[in-house]
């Protein structure tokens, strides 16, 4: 891989070309990324494409010249040994494809403004020869295991199940108060959210959410 050309290999074959180009520079703002292929910055076989393009094996994305390898100039993040040695003690499993990792609250996955590192960064650090991606997310506050990938086969895989419903996810939670008369712990909450910046809240024309 060099500065002007990527060549698609087999482990990514079948991935959207968006997908793609933010997993290979992650330091760069998606809307950035958006743009180039907007304006025919980024082509595939020398054509111009479409953000949700699939890519295909040996196909050749041309990209800007001012953009780097970001894995011949990625900034090892600073993680505390402290840090590596919880994360150990965290794996419940691990194999050739994937890890799961019982999460503690309070850390976040991804890193951000208020947080230098997240555990990705943290499994990143510790595999640095292997494709490491999140399966899922849970929040920040919430515990709990979490799955992360080795390989974009995998990740594929596992995201297919979630589309597919075949992965059962079970959420307790610990609450301060008592229930109104009308709800009792095994009602079931059917309403509809819509996604409105950064809130998610109810609407008619949103998505089923069912508790």
């Amino acid at each position: 891989m060099n500065s002007k050309n990527l060549k698609i290999d087999n482990d990514n074959s079948e991935r959207r070309l968006d997908n793609y180009l933010f997993s290979i520079y992650k330091s760069l703002p998606k809307s950035k990324i958006y743009s180039m292929i907007r304006k025919g910055e980024v082509r595939v076989n020398s054509k111009r494409i479409k953000p949700s393009y699939k890519l295909k094996s040996e196909d050749e994305i041309r990209i800007p010249p001012y953009l780097i390898n970001y894995r011949e100039h990625l900034i090892q993040v600073k993680i505390p040994q402290k840090r590596i040695d919880i994360y150990k003690k965290s794996v419940l499993f691990e194999n050739h494809n994937y890890v799961v990792i019982n999460k503690e609250a309070e850390l976040s996955v991804h890193s951000g403004s208020k947080n230098s590192f997240g555990l990705i960064d943290i499994v990143r650090v510790i595999n640095p020869n292997l494709d490491i991606d999140l399966c899922h997310r849970i929040d920040k506050s919430t515990s709990g295991c979490i799955v992360l990938s080795k390989n974009k086969k995998f990740l594929r895989n596992f995201h297919m199940q979630l589309k597919n419903n075949s992965v059962k996810k079970n959420y307790k939670a610990i609450l301060a108060g008592l229930f109104e008369d009308k709800i009792n712990t095994k009602s079931i909450i059917n309403i509809s959210t819509q996604r409105d910046q950064h809130k998610v809240e109810m609407s008619s024309r949103g998505k089923k959410a069912i508790t």
